[in-house]
């Protein structure tokens, strides 16, 4: 029951915590709820903690305008997305779906193949022998699927949700987030904003150009009418972990063999002929935190500020390099961060922005079989945090900054 998340004495104790009357951005409604825009990191199941770090920050009266995500983070931003309006808390309502949602079910492979991935998961005796005697199988399904689990049920869940929503399309999607909160102001001028817009950005990786693809933004490129497909395709896209799902395929792309094609060149600088189909791979193999993804590039103090939220502790150790296997994890960890990093050290102020929750210390985020009581420790993790950040962060702190 999403009870156990929100009822248990460590959210209550949290929530208490909660600093009062607090700036966190010049934007705000009739209601009294502060504006942000929203980046949430990848990071298979540790995600729940990022519900339990936008819970917090929507008792504090915070709202997002613009959300973006990679792979977890991408979950979390299209249900946030498609929830309900822009004003409405959505946190329990995520809570309420991953409380009624066996997440092993989303390992959708055969059977054989969900038995030895929860025995990796739990580190548990037999692994080897179960290896060798499912070996064929397994060279068969990577060499045909290129993957484990078809990824079909997890497409297929978050259409649902979004369904009981009334969000079909990527059409119902675009009017849902057109609707702006009543009685949004400037907090200084006092004065009415109406040039606001509530924008979306799902990270993925398509390996066919070679190209970061940020949805919807890009959809025109790989759909005809991308208006009239599911926006369940855009987060399957964007949480296809390599190897363990398949990577996620769009056949018959939009002019087809076409060398001159000018939305090719300006959305993804590919400048050769348009592929006949394409496949995807987690976004988070070229950028699991895209934190830049609304920075204004004219400079400026924004209006409102773009919070991000990281799960990973990268960055504070080194890695091994001494056998085959450490080489490649290393080289693999190097690519999904290093493009996220390199931004931050050019815009040293969005250090000011970023709550590091750390889940990946304590918890393991391929561990689709967790228990319960880790599920709520994870989501009381990313509270902890949530509520650690927002006592530190200074509104005014950082527009001084921004103006240097």
């Amino acid at each position: 029951m999403s009870t156990n998340f929100t009822q248990n004495q460590t959210i209550l104790d949290l929530v208490d915590q909660i600093p009062a009357g607090k700036e966190y951005s010049d934007i705000l409604d009739a209601e009294g709820n502060q504006y942000i825009d929203l980046v949430q990191e990848g990071g298979g199941v540790l995600g729940i903690a990022l519900v339990g770090y936008t819970y917090i920050l929507e008792k504090a009266g915070i709202r997002f305008m613009s959300l973006a995500g990679t792979s977890a983070g991408a979950i979390n931003t299209m249900m946030m997305a498609g929830l309900g309006k822009i004003q409405e808390e959505k946190s329990e309502k995520i809570l309420a779906i991953l409380s009624n949602q066996n997440l092993f079910d989303l390992v959708d492979g055969h059977h054989s193949v969900r038995k030895i991935i929860n025995k990796a998961i739990k580190k548990e005796k037999g692994l080897v022998w179960i290896l060798i005697w499912n070996a064929r199988r397994i060279f068969n399904t990577m060499k045909k699927k290129l993957g484990l689990n078809p990824g079909s049920y997890f497409e297929s869940w978050i259409t649902k949700e979004l369904s009981q929503n009334n969000i079909n399309t990527l059409h119902d999607l675009f009017e849902l987030r057109k609707i702006l909160p009543s009685g949004l102001k400037h907090r200084e001028t006092n004065t009415k904003v109406t040039d606001i817009e509530a924008r979306l950005a799902i990270i993925t990786s398509d390996i066919t150009t070679h190209t970061k693809t940020v949805f919807p933004k890009m959809a025109k490129l790989y759909w005809e009418n991308p208006e009239t497909i599911s926006p369940s395709k855009l987060v399957r896209a964007s949480m296809s972990i390599p190897y363990f799902f398949e990577p996620f395929i769009v056949n018959d792309i939009p002019d087809e063999g076409d060398i001159h094609n000018s939305d090719w060149k300006d959305y993804a600088s590919y400048s050769g002929p348009v592929p006949p189909s394409v496949k995807f791979v987690d976004g988070g193999m070229l950028s699991n935190f895209p934190i830049n993804v609304f920075h204004r590039e004219d400079g400026g103090v924004p209006r409102m500020p773009t919070f991000g939220a990281r799960l990973s502790t990268f960055r504070e150790d080194f890695s091994t390099t001494d056998s085959t296997m450490s080489m490649s994890m290393a080289m693999i960890s190097t690519m999904r961060q290093i493009h996220d990093y390199d931004f931050l050290l050019r815009n040293p102020d969005y250090k000011q922005l970023i709550c590091r929750i750390g889940a990946d210390k304590d918890f393991n985020w391929l561990d689709f079989k967790m228990s319960e009581d880790d599920k709520v420790n994870l989501f009381n993790l990313g509270a902890k945090e949530a509520v650690k950040f927002l006592n530190t962060f200074n509104w005014q702190v950082y527009k001084e900054t921004r103006q240097l």
